[in-house]
C-alpha cells in the first residue's frame, strides 16, 4: 500500500515547518483493532484522534483480513497489516508474528481491541517492548478504571486515548467514505432495510412478516424499500421479499461506501443490530435499530445525530406499527 502523506493536524504546516527547522524525527505508531465491523466503526473517532497527535508519525493498523480493504481507504493510517490470528498450537506462525512486531520497531501501541488475543500480543513483543495502551497486565499505560460505569464503546476507547495523552478530534469525518450507486436506478424516494445479521446470532433478526408489514406501510406513503446486506443475508431478505415482492434486493451487491452513499439519500434507515448501521448513523441517515435483550443500547448505540432504537426481550413482540410510528417523522 502506498503510503499517505503524513499532515499536521488542521492541514496547516507545523511549528517546525513554520520556522525552518527540521521536524521530529517519524516515530512508527501500531494501533490495534481486529473487529468486528460495527467494532471497527465505532472505533473511527479513536483512529482520527490518534492520527491528528500523530501528525507525523507512521501509523500502522493491524486488523482482521475481512476489514483490510475497508480500512485501507481510511486516511488515518499508513499502512494496514492483516491479523494471521494463529491457532494455539500453530507455532511458526506465532513466530512468524513475533518477528512481524518486533521488526515494525514501534514506539507505541495502542490497543483498542482490548481482549486476551492482544494482550497475548504484547506479551510476543518480549522485553524492551514499546509503549502500550491497553488492558494487557504490565503495560506502560493501563485504560483508566470507569468505576463500574456503563459507557458507549466510542467513550471508553477516547478514554483509553487520553489517558495515554491523545485529546479528542471531534465528530469523525466521513466524507471519504462514498461510492457510485448510479447503477442501481432507485426512485427518488426510498428507505433503507438492512434485515440480517451474523448467522450465528439469530435472535437478532426482526422477524421476515414484520419487515413486509413495513415494507408495505412505506409504499403506502409512496416510498419504495431497498435492502442491504452480504450474499449471506440473501436467505433472510429472499423471505421478506416473497412476501413483499415489490422490496428491492441489493444484497451482496454493495460494499461500505455504497452503503454510505444509499443511507444519504434515503428517507430512513431500519435495521437489525448489526455492521451496516453503524454506517448508516455515522453519515448523518436518520437511523432506528431494533435490538434484541442481547444487546446493550448504552455501549453498542450506533454514533450519529440522527440514530435511535427499540428494544424487545423477544423481537418478535415489536410490530411494524411501533417501527413505523418510531420513522414516521423521517418520511
Amino acid at each position: 500500500m502506498p503510503v499517505k502523506p503524513a499532515v499536521s493536524p488542521a492541514g496547516r504546516s507545523t511549528p517546525a515547518q513554520a520556522s525552518g527547522t527540521a521536524p521530529p524525527r517519524p516515530r512508527n505508531i501500531l494501533v490495534v483493532k481486529l473487529g468486528a465491523l460495527g467494532d471497527i466503526i465505532l472505533a473511527m473517532e479513536a483512529f482520527q484522534a490518534i492520527r491528528r497527535h500523530h501528525a507525523n508519525d507512521h501509523i500502522t493498523l493491524l486488523t482482521r483480513r475481512q476489514f483490510v480493504s475497508l480500512t485501507e481507504r481510511m486516511p488515518w493510517f499508513d499502512a494496514v497489516w492483516p491479523d494471521p490470528a494463529p491457532k494455539l498450537l500453530q507455532v511458526p506462525k506465532w513466530l512468524a508474528l513475533r518477528k512481524q512486531l518486533r521488526g515494525g520497531n514501534f514506539s507505541r501501541v495502542y490497543d483498542l481491541q482490548c481482549n486476551g488475543r492482544a494482550g497475548f500480543y504484547f506479551r510476543l513483543l518480549g522485553p524492551g517492548r514499546p509503549e502500550w495502551c491497553g488492558v494487557a497486565r504490565g503495560c506502560s499505560h493501563p485504560r483508566p478504571d470507569f468505576g463500574g460505569e456503563n459507557l458507549p464503546v466510542t467513550e471508553r476507547l477516547l478514554r483509553l486515548i487520553e489517558a495515554a495523552g491523545v485529546p479528542r478530534a471531534g465528530a469523525t469525518d466521513l466524507a471519504w467514505l462514498d461510492g457510485d450507486i448510479s447503477n442501481y436506478n432507485l426512485p427518488s424516494r426510498y428507505a433503507l432495510i438492512v434485515p440480517g445479521c451474523a448467522p450465528q446470532h439469530p435472535y437478532k433478526r426482526w422477524p421476515a412478516p414484520h419487515y413486509a408489514g413495513l415494507v408495505a406501510m412505506l409504499a403506502a406513503r409512496g416510498i419504495a424499500a431497498v435492502a442491504i446486506g452480504t450474499a449471506v443475508d440473501n436467505d433472510a431478505i429472499g423471505e421478506i421479499q416473497a412476501l413483499a415482492p415489490d422490496l428491492i434486493n441489493l444484497a451482496g451487491r454493495t460494499e461500505l461506501g455504497q452503503v454510505a452513499a444509499l443511507a444519504r439519500g434515503a428517507a430512513a434507515v431500519i435495521g437489525n443490530d448489526t455492521g451496516p448501521v453503524h454506517v448508516t448513523g455515522m453519515v448523518g441517515a436518520p437511523t432506528l435499530v431494533l435490538m434484541s435483550r442481547v444487546t446493550d443500547p448504552v455501549r453498542m448505540l450506533p454514533r450519529g445525530p440522527q440514530v435511535s432504537w427499540l428494544k424487545r426481550d423477544d423481537l418478535a413482540d415489536l410490530s411494524a406499527e411501533e417501527v413505523f410510528a418510531a420513522i414516521q417523522s423521517h418520511i
